[in-house]
């Protein structure tokens, strides 16, 4: 008998029972799910990670669907416990479903959802961040400061990387990849060396365009150039950032001998997957090169990092905060909702889940359609004409 867990319950009478594994931000999605009839329990349990036998006790006799977190192990035993209970739907709070078994819910007729579209600029922005940080030592110095070690000015006095006129790397150049790519190239003026499968067109034609209006403003132009290999972007950028789907591919894409062959001061980037990076061979590679830098916003072990990692000065490391602006947030408990209320009222799939704007518009109903169901094609659930 799994043990009771504790919840907050809105619209008690409600036709639907809808689960929330977690508090979200946001008060959008509570009203849209209860203005719809639907009993919202949202779990809340002190604990950071809900264990599978925690999730199988708030999902019970009767749920319709659930709203859960990446961090959470959806795979056989919560999807056949969520058809048990006659629940057709369950929404990742996330981009990513990599803790997510999609045969499994095909097997019970469960539809998962997803919340891409609302984090790409945030993310960028963070990608964005890290790398100045990095480059500009900006967490180092910040703790010298409190530390009250500061007693003048000295020429020697963390020294950093100017990132203007030098060359920035993009593995993987989708949405997130592209974005940042064009705030590293109009922010600071560097080049684009970038590695796709898939030619980034939209982004080519946006740097040929900046370099031109550079020139004809008198400056140095930028310019670009799509890799042959991503063995080239590691070898020829100064600051490299990591934006490639994971799977059997990715993994430990960065590991000792790609480590090796980037330059001694490049700065690496990772704000996509922790275990695109060999996180071990990374720490040893921080160990012996101190003028390489890293910034991380996730890690191999979530929530844990390889033994020596926190030690390194050279590395700037955050706790998984790439989607962590308000107005994101937000929108990805909206979607992440309308995910699930749609499903469970019969709605169809929007036709793009990368143009979200028409569900995030706190000022009209949100279109009736469900905003991104990853396996809408093995259920064989309709497409919207909207």
């Amino acid at each position: 008998m799994a043990k009771p867990v504790s919840i907050e319950v809105w619209n008690p009478n409600g036709k639907y029972r809808v689960v929330s594994t977690k508090s979200m931000p946001g008060t959008r999605w509570i009203n849209l799910l209860i203005e719809q009839d639907c009993r919202l329990e949202i779990c809340t349990e002190k604990k950071t990670i809900l264990s599978v036998e925690d999730i199988v006790a708030l999902i019970g006799d009767k749920c319709d669907g659930v709203i859960g977190q990446l961090t959470e192990d959806w795979g056989e035993t919560l999807f056949a416990a969520l058809s048990r209970a006659g629940g057709t739907a369950f929404s990742n709070m996330a981009v990513g479903y990599n803790n997510v078994n999609v045969n499994a819910a095909n097997k019970y007729g469960v539809a998962v959802g997803n919340t891409p579209g609302v984090l790409t600029e945030t993310t960028a922005e963070l990608a964005a961040s890290l790398s100045l940080a990095a480059a500009r030592r900006i967490v180092e110095a910040d703790e010298f400061m409190r530390a009250g070690l500061y007693d003048g000015w000295l020429p020697h006095l963390f020294v950093g990387n100017l990132l203007k006129g030098q060359t920035v790397g993009v593995i993987g150049a989708g949405r997130i990849g592209s974005a940042y790519a064009r705030m590293m190239v109009e922010g600071f003026k560097m080049n684009l060396i970038y590695y796709d499968l898939y030619q980034a067109t939209r982004l080519e034609k946006f740097v040929t365009a900046y370099g031109e209006f550079l020139k004809a403003n008198g400056e140095q132009p930028v310019y670009w150039k799509r890799a042959s290999t991503m063995d080239e972007v590691l070898r020829e950028a100064d600051v490299i950032s990591l934006h490639p789907i994971l799977d059997k591919t990715t993994y430990h894409l960065i590991n000792k001998e790609r480590l090796a062959s980037m330059k001694k001061e490049a700065i690496l980037v990772n704000c996509s997957r922790g275990p695109v990076i060999d996180e071990v061979a990374l720490v040893e590679h921080l160990k012996k090169n101190p003028m390489f830098r890293v910034g991380l916003d996730v890690f191999e072990d979530e929530p844990y990092m390889k033994p020596g990692l926190a030690d390194m000065k050279n590395a700037v490391i955050v706790p998984h905060i790439a989607s962590a602006s308000k107005w994101t947030r937000e929108g990805m408990a909206t979607l992440a909702a309308l995910n699930v209320l749609g499903k469970i009222k019969g709605y169809p799939i929007w036709g793009d889940p990368n143009r979200v704007e028409p569900f995030l518009n706190v000022n009209i109903p949100p279109p009736a359609a469900c905003p991104s169901i990853v396996n809408s094609k093995a259920l064989g659930l309709p497409v919207s004409k909207l």
